[in-house]
């Protein structure tokens, strides 16, 4: 496995305080600002001193905390999910705890995602060896849940999200579309809905709450198109994708009205930024490029600061942070980027 992040790497903490998690060869390391919108302190090992295998995930809770989910290896040719808990980002996160192996026991199956529900408790879910999904969580008053297998087929990509009525969707992507599972009550056990049947571009999923009813889903097709979809309707087209690799979300009040903004490395190598409507695809939308060509590989992350501002960042192979703010006037027009 590579060093796959999945989750948002760029979170900002109840505090206001921007951070981002970075991957290392046998850790992940964290950055934070010293105070909301100031200097950056270098980075640093989150989660104690064992070594990790390359790749995690990250999820944020209502509450502002960051939970962090990894492989770690146990013995040799096997591997156990850990968990840690990073409360504020210039405070030490808890080290990394056991959360087990969806086979009891074995190497690696497929990398992990993580969502946080209203209560702060993480959801971790991950491919099994029989290439279905299974999850484990924490339980509301310590400790932790079994796994339960809530199934699927030839699962490749996964994605959790919590959507703003603090219920849990897991969507994967296989050879015959996207599966979805959802939550009917918040803390329940996911349960299955119908899938979408629907080529899929592999590493391309991304998800955003979009509305109290909503989660809307963002995947690119076999020819490179983006579409967003909600289950109670039909994919929509957006535009062709920028690049070949995931496209990043968020969602923001621009000039005082509520949007989407998607961020994706470009094949130019630059950053390309389009906005619409919250949930209005149809008004159509465009890309525009800032920043400088960054190579392949290169990471795009979105968050607000502690003011509200957009910022965009980006993560190169060789670990190069860059960061960019949107200025202050109408429309999303980024202030030069600079390297962190």
């Amino acid at each position: 496995m590579d060093r796959t992040v999945n989750g948002n790497w760029l979170i900002r903490g109840r505090d206001g305080r921007l951070s981002v998690y970075l991957p290392a060869d046998d850790a992940v390391l964290c950055r934070a600002e010293r105070v909301p919108g100031g200097s950056w302190e270098p980075p640093r090992r989150i989660g104690g001193d064992q070594p990790l295998h390359a790749g995690f995930a990250v999820g944020q809770g209502p509450d502002g905390y960051a939970h962090l989910v990894a492989w770690r290896p146990t013995r040799p040719g096997e591997s156990g999910l850990v968990h840690s808990t990073h409360f504020r980002p210039l405070l030490a996160a808890l080290d990394w705890t056991p959360f087990g192996h969806p086979n009891k026991e074995g190497d690696r199956t497929g990398a992990p995602v993580v969502a946080v529900d209203v209560e702060g408790r993480a959801h971790l879910f991950v491919r099994n060896r029989g290439k279905g999904v299974s999850m484990r969580n924490q339980k509301e008053r310590g400790g932790l849940n079994s796994w339960n297998d809530l199934r699927g087929s030839k699962v490749e990509d996964l994605l959790a999200v919590t959507g703003e009525s603090g219920r849990i969707e897991v969507y994967a992507t296989n050879h015959t579309g996207i599966l979805r599972w959802f939550q009917q009550e918040p803390g329940r056990r996911p349960v299955a809905a119908d899938p979408l049947l629907v080529p899929v571009r592999p590493g391309t999923l991304a998800a955003l709450p979009t509305s109290k009813e909503h989660t809307t889903l963002f995947y690119a097709d076999p020819e490179g198109t983006l579409h967003a979809w909600r289950p109670d309707a039909e994919p929509r087209p957006l535009l062709a994708a920028a690049g070949p690799g995931p496209v990043t979300v968020l969602r923001c009040d621009i000039d005082g009205l509520d949007c989407t903004i998607l961020a994706q490395h470009s094949v130019s190598g630059r950053v390309a930024f389009a906005a619409y409507p919250t949930e209005q695809e149809p008004v159509g939308l465009s890309w525009t490029e800032s920043g400088p060509q960054l190579p392949t590989g290169t990471r795009v992350a979105l968050a607000q600061d502690a003011t509200g501002r957009v910022v965009a960042a980006t993560l190169t192979p060789d670990g190069t942070l860059r960061l960019s703010r949107r200025k202050d006037e109408p429309g999303l027009a980024l202030e030069a980027w600079h390297e962190v």
